[in-house]
């Protein structure tokens, strides 16, 4: 996961200084942080949940609930919920948003 946690933080800043460079233009720059997703990356094999319970000695589905216990929505991300949220930024509805990361993930992270 550290290549992944690397690239996440460049793209971010990217996304920042993207927003800077072409705001002028009318070109905005926004960025997408979701956490657990229902999809391989997490739940297939070879996955978050899966290699996680290699370590631990749990099960794939043990380490996936727990992953998602604590949080306030209890669930995963749908990949439809996150298409939804890329569309939403796409729309004109979201004109004056730029250079910011949307975070959807359920309240997994609870800091600021």
């Amino acid at each position: 996961m550290v290549d992944y946690c690397a690239v996440k933080a460049a793209l971010t800043n990217l996304t920042k200084a993207l927003s800077k460079e072409f705001g002028p233009q009318g070109i905005r720059a926004n960025s997408i942080s979701p956490g657990p997703v229902l999809t391989d990356l997490w739940l297939g094999n070879g996955g978050i949940a899966e290699t996680v319970a290699q370590g631990s000695g749990s099960n794939a589905r043990e380490v996936a609930d727990r992953a998602v216990a604590g949080t306030p929505s209890g669930r995963f991300t749908t990949p439809d919920e996150v298409a939804d949220l890329a569309l939403f930024l796409a729309s004109d509805r979201a004109a004056n948003i730029t250079g910011t990361d949307m975070t959807i993930d359920g309240g997994f992270i609870t800091t600021l």
